[in-house]
């Protein structure tokens, strides 16, 4: 407790724990419906989208984050399209959108001089360095996506689980898709300062994997999801402050542990029953 209130009486500090919260949170109740709907690899491919976007926005001088989302926003719902119409497999198209945008990214910053430092922070993360624009923006949004994923909680559990049921029951599939692919990309937008392009996706996919080893319902794992998410974040914030390491890859090892520890709890769950 000294070691975090001590962390707290630095503004950067909670400016970064406020984000972070946030933004781990919108990404681990995401992540449980794209891990079930074996999308889980789409946050990786939209960070490179992002990261490809960012590079050109700072190429030229606009807002990173302006350019960013509606680009990223569009390359989800083009995915989307994509793998709906059957013309390419969803790692495939993913494989494809991510690997053109990190090359258009590394291009641009390869060819333009004095942005290197803007560009690594967000490669590699950098949630020290978020102002208080940032912060706001991450708070707006995140409300939004929360707001959003909770108001349409029960279209989205049916999406999940049968899209062929769904459709049934008169529920607008493709509409739902498009929804929670144009908030995992606001999330992975607003994620890129804190985690960077290389670990974003780690905030989606880690936490729904995790709780699965131990809850089998839905909304166990939602709120599981949550959880550990905000808890993981947290740890890897007061660990990184302590040890002096990277703040996104401190939250990633505290993750792995968890998982780690739930998957050994499952284990001995499995021997016992």
């Amino acid at each position: 407790m000294h070691v975090i209130a001590e962390m707290l009486s630095y503004p950067f500090l909670v400016r970064a724990f406020v984000g972070g919260i946030l933004v781990s949170l919108c990404a681990s109740l995401l992540g449980v419906s794209l891990v079930l709907k074996r999308y889980s690899m789409i946050g990786d491919g939209l960070s490179h989208v992002s990261f490809g976007a960012l590079s050109v926005a700072i190429a030229l001088g606009w807002s990173p984050l302006a350019v960013s989302i509606p680009v990223v926003v569009l390359a989800a719902f083009f995915l989307l399209r994509i793998t709906e119409n059957g013309k390419l497999k969803s790692d495939a198209a993913i494989a494809m959108i991510s690997a053109s945008a990190l090359a258009i990214g590394i291009i641009v910053t390869s060819m333009t001089t004095g942005m290197t430092t803007d560009i690594s922070s967000y490669m590699f993360g950098s949630i020290l360095a978020m102002s208080p624009s940032d912060v706001k923006l991450s708070v707006v949004l995140s409300i939004i996506v929360l707001g959003l994923f909770i108001f349409c909680y029960h279209k989205l559990f049916a999406v999940t689980f049968d899209e062929s049921f769904a459709k049934a029951t008169g529920v607008r599939v493709e509409r739902y898709n498009v929804l929670i692919a144009i908030l995992t990309a606001v999330t992975i937008v607003l994620g890129m300062r804190m985690m960077g392009a290389m670990l974003i996706s780690s905030l989606i996919i880690f936490p729904a994997l995790t709780s699965m080893r131990i809850f089998k319902s839905f909304r166990g794992v939602m709120i599981s999801s949550g959880l550990v998410s905000v808890t993981c974040f947290a740890l890897g914030m007061v660990a990184s402050y302590t040890f002096s390491t990277p703040a996104g890859a401190s939250v990633v090892v505290v993750n792995l542990i968890c998982f780690l520890l739930f998957s050994a709890w499952q284990a001995v769950g499995r021997i016992r029953g």
